[in-house]
């Protein structure tokens, strides 16, 4: 008898569950081969990824946006003399379709041309929330529909990246406004705009201060704590919440350095390499977005953002039937509880029911 193998012991401390008995594999299925389908399928459907940039004009989001995917995914216009400033904000969207290595990704990309531009701010941001809120109703009214489409099309904001004026004192009050209703809803990503412009001491203390500025006003910003799922998620997603705010740089021309092209903006003391971490945050930007947490983004707005949203409506419509599932979110005034009244349907079904009874 093998002395590394240990007998079954006569009285376990926790019995085997009876739906899922322990079984012991005699040799190779193939069940590894699940992976190599879901690739295969994953590769001809594609994906889908919808980004919201927000922030004031000139913060070089556009750039960013076109460095951030290494294509012309928005043509950046320089406001002149003769330029009006918007009077209301307007969101626009632009639709690609990007090819890498043979999967291809359908990227949206939303612009807020004017936000907080203007003398008055006052609840500038509804706008911006209205339309979350209504690419939540689109795919809601689709998802609902008795003869649905196989595959939905998903407008959703998967996530919105905040742009900070480097100000370099704190966040401003219509910040702070702001990101309090928009992190209930999306997927926020702050980031420090034109990173350049400030000293890395400035830096550093200007993101110690938004760190602080998040903490004290209860501001959620992604990853959040709460969804950590495991020890090794919560260790990744420690390191990039010490550094959210991210300071970027945009750029989207090359420039030759030491006889290799890099990405950077030329200045009068030499060039800022954007994928240089010695010199921006915009690869832990990248990384973020794209090479490690995408499909997450994408999960947490499914499975959190557009539920709460889904709960809601339905609780609105009187679609959901009040039993143990039931989710009040309106605070009801002290008192006797109402009793619900029964929908038009049980109240049909009921007069259905008692027709039969008198035949």
């Amino acid at each position: 008898m093998d002395p590394m193998r240990r007998s079954p012991s006569p009285c376990p401390s926790r019995p085997s569950s009876p739906r899922t008995p322990p079984c012991e594999m005699l040799g190779y299925v193939g069940i590894e081969a699940v992976l190599d389908q879901l690739k295969i399928k994953a590769m001809k459907m594609g994906f889908e990824f919808n980004i919201m940039v927000v922030g004031q004009s000139g913060l070089g989001k556009s750039t960013m946006v076109n460095t951030l995917f290494k294509s012309k995914m928005w043509k950046s216009t320089v406001q002149g003399l003769g330029t009006p400033t918007p009077q209301t904000l307007k969101l626009q969207s632009v639709t690609h379709v990007i090819e890498e290595k043979g999967v291809k990704l359908k990227l949206t990309v939303t612009d807020t041309p004017g936000f907080g531009d203007q003398i008055n701010n006052d609840k500038c941001w509804d706008p911006i929330l209205g339309y979350i809120s209504e690419q939540y109703e689109r795919y809601l009214q689709e998802e609902i529909l008795i003869t649905r489409q196989r595959h939905i099309p998903d407008t959703r904001v998967h996530c919105c990246i905040y742009f900070v004026p480097p100000t370099g004192h704190c966040l401003r009050p219509l910040d702070i406004e702001f990101l309090q209703r928009l992190c209930r809803t999306v997927n926020v990503v702050p980031v420090i705009a034109r990173a350049d412009s400030l000293t890395i001491e400035e830096r550093e203390t200007f993101r110690r201060r938004i760190q602080h500025n998040l903490r004290t006003h209860c501001i959620e910003v992604y990853p959040q704590k709460c969804f950590d799922e495991d020890i090794n998620d919560r260790i990744l997603n420690s390191k990039i919440r010490d550094r959210i705010p991210f300071a970027v740089v945009g750029a989207d021309r090359e420039h030759l350095v030491n006889g290799r092209c890099v990405l950077g903006r030329k200045t009068k003391w030499g060039i800022i390499e954007v994928e240089n971490l010695a010199h921006c945050e915009f690869p832990l930007l990248r990384d973020l977005l794209i090479r490690s947490h995408l499909q997450d983004l994408k999960d947490i707005t499914h499975n959190v953002h557009y539920e709460n949203y889904r709960v809601c409506r339905l609780n609105e419509s009187h679609l959901l039937p009040r039993g143990p599932g039931w989710v009040n979110l309106a605070q009801t005034p002290a008192g006797p509880l109402a009793t619900p009244q029964p929908s038009k349907v049980h109240q049909q079904a009921q007069e259905d029911s008692e027709d039969g009874d008198e035949y």
